[in-house]
């Protein structure tokens, strides 16, 4: 058996965008993370994956990194998670809501889906 855990709206400053004014600014960027793993035997946080942690791997590239395109953001994350912690599949979705587009739009998101190699 299998649990999804999803982190939904996790809000980071950072400094991703092909404009200047994106790379020297920053801006904020929005993220959801939906990870598959196998269910934990006991009701013991050592026997799942601890969400903290995978809030702090994110926030760490998110916050500590630079990237031109929000795909590439996307990307190293969901890889990240998928090296650092026993996940089947994780989702990524990365939402860019001060987006200039010359009209409206409430924001632009990508979405990644990476599965773990058997």
């Amino acid at each position: 058996m299998s649990v999804v855990v999803r982190l939904r709206n996790l809000v980071f400053y950072g400094y991703h965008g092909v404009l200047q004014s994106e790379q020297q600014l920053g801006q904020r960027f929005e993220l959801d993370v939906e990870y598959r793993t196998a269910a934990p035997p006991a009701d013991d946080l050592a026997a799942t994956i601890n969400y903290v942690e995978v809030y702090q791997r994110v926030a760490d590239l998110v916050s500590g990194e630079r990237y031109n395109l929000i795909e590439s953001l996307a990307e190293a994350v969901a890889q990240a998670i998928l090296t650092a912690f026993p996940v089947e599949r994780v989702t990524v979705r990365v939402r860019k809501p001060s987006v200039s587009l010359g009209g409206l739009c409430d924001y632009v998101e990508v979405e990644v889906t990476k599965e773990a190699e058997r």
